[in-house]
């Protein structure tokens, strides 16, 4: 096979890559990739852990975000997720035309590495009725949907019926592959009322150590009281006391030849579209058999005191980065305290790429949802157009990135040139199913062999989610201030936010001896406009003459609805002449709306200001009050019929 010029680059599809199945499948991919110079491009989700169904959710969306013509091949750990997502996965990469390679799961015309699993299976489960003499056997399943789980089942399924062992349902437990449903099967078991079994047949490794340790928790000794085997012959089953019986499977080949096939399909190779490995069985100490070779016990006791060290680290800086985190009063605080526990992760490349939406508001307003609860604005599935870059590091520096980019370049940074191929980590940032975004990790070896990496971008998820509440409650004291301080239906000011503008000039004019100016403004005929054409005729009416003030109070005044049809004007300095000025623009605009506004009614005001130097002791109110009896004086003057106009007479 010819070398690549580190631009090849293959994207890698796995959910749940902190156990040793993906590892190990990961490790032959590395491996190979490494010796071609291909880059791998990993998106990752940690779905099924939590039993929190909006949570994978959240996790599984990572899967919508590569563009799958940016890459030159995709492998599909298939036997990780659900069938569903694999056939939405399958028709995005048709769409694309790239070459794809699913794992452990036929997908449509991909090409296929399995592993024969059902004949493993039917040894196991031979080997524990013709040489272990039982005929009372329980099984732990993976999920009903995965088809190497089915696979491993209908294999046990028929040895049983080959020796007449009938097949209880209630001896049977369907899990999720996941260490959990060892113990959760071992609880069903003893509720059930049924004989405890003989023997307990696991469809994978973890769940079988589980249950192995849940049985020991209720007394029940293995092998002495009942067999139990598993398979996938894991680093820990091997190790684990007593060792498992199990089946080993070529994951690290699988892996490594996945990616060899990606090369030489690019390179023009004809390939069988088909390729099957072969598993054998293990038979060791918990089904009562000697153990094959173990690993070197030094090797272990060295090997489990380095990860014992390493998430003892590792938990320190969770812990250190979480309590970091929580306690930035500001983002861009936020944003460095990060930074620096980026830095332990010993990266070449780290990028925080957020929705531009990430941190919208909750707020109600009037006429529907705005912000996050609106439809629009909760992305649940796939990305924002636009992304944000608040953290870019790379070259040994973090770069500012001030400019957004599309979400469908996945990355700005997706190709570069170097000299070593480069493996990304992209990884979902979310809370429950609301997206947030997410990371790219760069040439570390903390995703993959760091136990606590799951928990370290839940971190991420979670004070981010703090983050935008806090956004958002800033938010929501901003329109509580403006529901204090704003008349809601014009947008001006009403008695509480004129009396906070306007009362420190007011206090500075009197010690200083200012004059000041309180213009009382009172809108004729709104109740025959109510009257003859509705409220809603008389509220826009109430918002012409507001959006009227606002336009002539450009130099300092302040205007403000003190209720109903009444106005008011402050301002600091004023004269008699200013005043007659303010009322002579206030009617040049009324005569504007009134002759090409369109409305079936007269604007119009009746306004009267009073001026003084305010004496000590006073208040801006006891000058309204003067303002309005000028006013109101005006107001009499006024005939309220004049304001509605009158139907054209009809011609004779």
């Amino acid at each position: 096979m010819p070398n690549y010029s580190y631009d090849f680059t293959v994207a890698v599809i796995a959910n749940g890559i902190d156990e040793e199945y993906q590892q190990s499948i990961l490790n032959g991919i590395h491996r190979y990739a490494a010796q071609h110079q291909v880059n791998i491009a990993h998106f990752i989700s940690f779905g099924g852990i939590l039993a929190n169904p909006n949570y994978d959710r959240g996790e599984y969306n990572i899967f919508e975000l590569p563009n799958f013509s940016l890459f030159d091949g995709v492998i599909l750990l298939s036997n990780t997720f659900s069938g569903e997502v694999a056939e939405k996965l399958y028709q995005r990469i048709r769409i694309a035309g790239i070459p794809a390679v699913s794992i452990d799961r036929e997908l449509g015309d991909l090409y296929y590495i399995g592993i024969r699993n059902g004949a493993a299976m039917e040894q196991i489960t031979r080997h524990m009725i013709e040489t272990h003499h039982v005929t009372r056997l329980n099984y732990i399943s993976g999920p009903d949907s995965n088809t190497e789980s089915a696979a491993r089942f209908e294999a046990f399924c028929k040895v049983l019926r080959e020796h007449q062992i009938p097949l209880e349902p209630e001896r049977v437990y369907h899990g999720s592959f996941r260490a959990k449903d060892g113990r959760l099967a071992i609880e069903s078991f003893l509720k059930s009322g049924l004989s405890f079994p003989q023997a307990i047949i696991c469809a994978n490794d973890a769940m079988a150590i589980s249950a192995v340790l849940a049985l020991e928790e209720n007394g029940i000794r293995c092998p002495e009281d009942v067999l139990v085997s598993g398979f996938d012959h894991i680093y820990n089953a091997r190790n684990f006391s007593p060792a498992i019986t199990s089946v080993e499977r070529p994951l690290v080949r699988s892996g490594a030849l996945a990616c060899e096939m990606i090369c030489r399909h690019s390179a023009g190779e004809m390939l069988d579209r088909h390729v099957e490995l072969n598993a054998v069985p293990i038979f060791s100490e918990s089904c009562g058999c000697e153990p094959n070779e173990p690993d070197d016990i030094n090797v272990y006791r060295k090997r489990s005191c380095q990860l014992r060290e390493a998430t003892l680290r590792d938990i320190s800086r969770n812990n250190q980065m979480s309590c970091s985190l929580v306690e930035c009063d500001t983002f861009e605080g936020y944003i460095e305290a990060l930074k620096s526990f980026v830095l332990k992760t010993k990266c070449e490349e780290f990028y925080l790429c957020l929705n531009d939406n990430w941190h919208t508001n909750q707020i109600q307003q009037e006429g529907g949802y705005t912000g996050a609860l609106a439809p629009e604005a909760y992305i649940t599935e796939g990305y924002s157009g636009r992304m944000l870059m608040p953290i870019a590091y790379y070259n040994g520096a973090f770069r500012k990135v001030d400019s957004s980019f599309s979400s469908d370049e996945v990355l700005p940074r997706l190709r570069t040139e170097g000299n070593h191929p480069r493996n990304l980590y992209f990884v979902p940032l979310h809370f429950r199913e609301r997206c947030l975004g997410y990371f790219a990790i760069i040439n570390s070896d903390f995703p993959l062999y760091s136990s606590m990496f799951h928990s370290w971008s839940i971190n991420i998820s979670n004070t981010l989610e703090n983050f935008r509440k806090l956004l958002c409650l800033d938010e929501i004291v901003d329109e509580l201030d403006k529901l204090y301080a704003i008349d809601s239906l014009t947008g001006i000011y009403n008695r509480n936010g004129f009396k906070r503008s306007a009362q420190d000039v007011f206090d500075a004019c009197i010690r200083e001896r200012r004059s000041v100016m309180v213009m009382f403004a009172d809108m004729d005929g709104l109740k025959e406009i109510n009257d003859s054409y509705g409220h809603k005729a008389g509220d826009q009416a109430i918002r012409s003459i507001a959006a009227i003030l606002q336009e002539v109070c450009t130099e300092g005044q302040v205007p403000c609805r003190f209720g109903g049809d009444e106005f008011f004007i402050f301002a600091a300095d004023y004269t008699e002449e200013d005043a007659a000025a303010l009322r002579g623009r206030i009617q040049k605009y009324l005569d504007i709306c009134n002759t090409y506004g369109g409305r079936p009614y007269q604007l119009s005001l009746s306004m009267g200001a009073c001026i003084t130097v305010p004496p000590q002791d006073s208040t801006i109110f006891q000058l309204i009050t003067v303002a309005d009896n000028q006013m109101y004086e005006e107001k009499k003057k006024k005939s309220p019929s004049k304001y509605l106009k009158q139907p054209a007479k009809p011609e004779n």
